[in-house]
């Protein structure tokens, strides 16, 4: 988050489709739109724009939304300067998600509301921008897949979309999984696993949920762990057991081991030298 008084930051994503911004400030800013559509959330301050709707402020937690063409403005509330951070995604990404979670049901998508309260879908909003904004590689990539279709999934039942969705087969989820325990080094994406699956993006990520607990970014975080320890108890320096476990690197291997087991990996594999094979 920026620290100075007056700062607006875009910052590095590796997804093309999808910008992120954070902001404090007490810039007031003309009426103006946007080619993409805008989700974002106050943290703290207060947020006063003209929109749609008309005149509408927003307070800390609340939610910001717009869509693509709609002229808004943008100012403080009161004289102190307010911080928020904003998804801007581009129209074709947004229109491709909805329409694999309604399964082409639902055309001419719009955010229904320039500012909303909704706590579960600030946890959502804040999952996505982290993800958005984190390095990671395939596992950045399918985390931030899920919590996208998990927030856009609420905005869709928020639009009241009530066509049941197509249960997902079991045995669909399953060979999912089974893929991942076969390879885990591999560079997976959501949407090479759904298609492999026959299945929607969003049926896989729920799907997956329902059926083992975690998003299937996590089972092969889990996996790649699993497969980094054991080529670590084999002699294998992290460096190698990370890359050969499909980490970025081996500081993501650290990250992610230690988180687990409390210990390096450098130190796990100090700890089984001169062990027998």
């Amino acid at each position: 988050m920026p620290t100075a008084n007056d700062s607006v930051c875009f910052h590095s994503t590796h997804l093309r489709e999808v910008d992120a911004m954070t902001a404090a400030t007490a810039r007031s800013f003309a009426r103006h739109a946007h080619d993409q559509y805008g989700i974002g959330v106050i943290d703290a301050g207060g947020h006063v724009s003209l929109s749609d709707a008309g005149v509408v402020e927003a307070l800390p937690g609340n939610l910001i939304l717009v869509n693509p063409g709609e002229v808004h403005d943008g100012r403080p509330l009161g004289a102190q300067a307010r911080s928020w951070r904003m998804l801007y995604f581009e129209p074709r990404w947004i229109d491709a998600l909805q329409a694999d979670i309604t399964e082409g049901d639902d055309t001419g998508f719009a955010l229904f509301a320039p500012v909303i309260a909704d706590p579960l879908l600030r946890a959502l909003f804040d999952a996505a921008f982290a993800c958005a904004t984190a390095d990671g590689g395939d596992l950045a990539a399918m985390a931030f897949d899920g919590a996208a279709l998990d927030a856009m999934a609420r905005l869709v039942r928020g639009l009241g979309h009530r066509r049941p969705l197509a249960p997902c087969s079991p045995l669909a989820v399953a060979r999912v999984r089974e893929m991942i325990d076969a390879d885990p080094g591999q560079a997976f994406s959501l949407a090479d696993l759904a298609q492999a699956a026959g299945l929607s993006r969003f049926q896989l990520h729920r799907g997956f949920v329902q059926a083992f607990g975690v998003a299937p970014h996590q089972y092969l975080l889990h996996c790649r762990i699993g497969l980094a320890r054991r080529l670590l108890k084999a002699g294998q320096a992290p460096a190698q057991a990370a890359l050969a476990a499909g980490f970025c690197d081996q500081s993501h291997l650290n990250r992610a081991f230690a988180r687990q087991f409390g210990v390096s990996p450098g130190r796990y594999r100090f700890a089984h030298e001169g062990a027998p094979a």
